[in-house]
């Protein structure tokens, strides 16, 4: 993005009701105060009547109004934000899917072109909507976020708020109907809102925006080496070896799991602040089956999503191809997930243990990292049950079906509750 663009703030939470959007409209409101020029771009109350109340201050840019499969539907008018053009625009469900034939297919990518036109933005996000989470939101949960957004996103925030709420609180503002209408709250209860859901939100919240804070403190420009001479002069550098980055390969397969290793994979590489590369190795000269091009048409969807590089190759032997492939890119790390003792190992031409595709990578890529990702959900299971990993086809799951865009004002969660 230029130099000249919006500066962005996002306020995120680990749920809905926990008071993201009040309190944009608070600092909004605050900012129009000072003599900013202030707008609201869009805005999903949710018929809470403090959130309407505390919108009244602020002018509301009209909603655009269309039509998809007969459904009348209400999205943001960018066209009109970028007309307007206020110093601060205030756009709420930063992971909403918009309704086809508006500019854009995610209000994320609308929200970027407002910052590129030089306009501050204000949004709002939870955290379970975050791409890299979406496998351990559903295990902490049992459900499936349909809407997400690249972690990179939340990378372009300038400031990100955390709206913090205890689960005891925010359970107590839904019975008292300040989140869902009466009619829903049971049913939230009885689902996502329960107490230890929340508790593993708060905690993945917490966690999220330490980590962003500490990677955006130590993304800082390196103060410049002065070398002196015996008089203590200024005098030029020498050449000398340069510092190593990170990068990871995760070698993913055609199995159901493998998306959830990429983000795992992904989230480490976040960590170590290091680019990410996939590798799929297909049986030459076999023509992929429908489910095979479906399944691999969601890890690159994925990969795409997550800024990662997808690389498809073919070859009968996975830790030669990955191997070379290491090489070339000069990987530091390569992740793979649990291969399976009964087929796995058999599959890539082994029967014992050091002709398995984890002791072949070590012995051909000495100096490279080599890191087995486990399934948390077999957490004290026996041994002999059947393990995730490096088998079978790459599962597209609930991922990979087109999402339907929502009426304004309905629910867009996998839980019932708001994008």
């Amino acid at each position: 993005m230029p130099d000249e663009r919006g500066r962005l703030k996002v306020f995120i939470g680990m749920a809905p009701g926990v008071g993201k959007t009040y309190r944009m409209l608070q600092e909004g409101a605050a900012e129009a105060e000072t003599g900013r020029d202030v707008a609201i771009g869009y805005l999903e109350p949710h018929g809470r009547a403090e959130t309407l109340a505390q919108a009244e201050v602020l002018e509301i840019i009209p909603r655009r109004h269309v039509e998809y499969r007969g459904t009348p539907l209400q999205e943001m008018d960018l066209p009109a934000v970028l007309t307007r053009k206020p110093e601060l625009c205030l756009i709420d469900e930063l992971a909403h899917t918009n309704a086809p034939g508006v500019e854009h297919e995610k209000r994320y990518e609308d929200v970027r072109d407002v910052i590129e036109a030089g306009i501050d933005v204000f949004s709002t996000v939870n955290v379970q909507h975050l791409e890299s989470l979406n496998d351990q939101v559903t295990q902490l949960t049992g459900a499936r976020v349909r809407e997400t957004i690249p972690d990179e996103v939340l990378s372009w925030a300038d400031e990100v708020v955390l709206i913090d709420l205890t689960p005891e609180a925010l359970i107590a503002r839904l019975r008292a109907g300040k989140v869902y209408r009466p009619e829903r709250v049971q049913a939230a209860l009885n689902n996502f809102f329960k107490i230890e859901n929340l508790s593993a939100l708060r905690e993945t919240a917490l966690r999220q925006v330490a980590e962003d804070v500490e990677v955006k403190r130590l993304v800082r420009e390196p103060s410049p080496a002065v070398r002196r001479d015996e008089e203590g002069l200024p005098a030029p550098l020498k050449d000398g070896p340069q510092a190593i980055a990170e990068r990871l390969l995760v070698l993913a397969t055609l199995a159901p799991h493998s998306e959830r290793i990429v983000r795992r994979a992904w989230r480490s590489a976040q960590r170590l602040d290091a680019e990410l590369d996939v590798l799929v190795v297909r049986p030459p000269g076999r023509p992929p089956s429908p489910e095979d091009r479906k399944r691999l048409e969601a890890l690159r969807r994925l990969s795409a999503m997550l800024g990662a590089r997808l690389h498809v190759e073919e070859g009968d032997d996975v830790a030669a191809v990955a191997i070379r492939l290491a090489r070339a890119l000069r990987i530091t790390y390569v992740l793979l997930g649990t291969p399976s003792v009964t087929r796995g190992l058999r599959r890539f031409g082994a029967g014992i243990s050091d002709r398995s595709l984890p002791m072949r990578l070590l012995r051909g890529l000495p100096g490279v990292d080599i890191r087995i990702i486990a399934d948390p959900a077999l957490r004290g299971e026996p041994a002999e049950e059947e393990p995730l990993g490096m088998e079978g086809p790459i599962g597209a799951g609930e991922s990979a079906g087109t999402e339907e865009p929502h009426r304004a004002g309905e629910p867009s969660g996998a839980d019932g509750s708001p994008a």
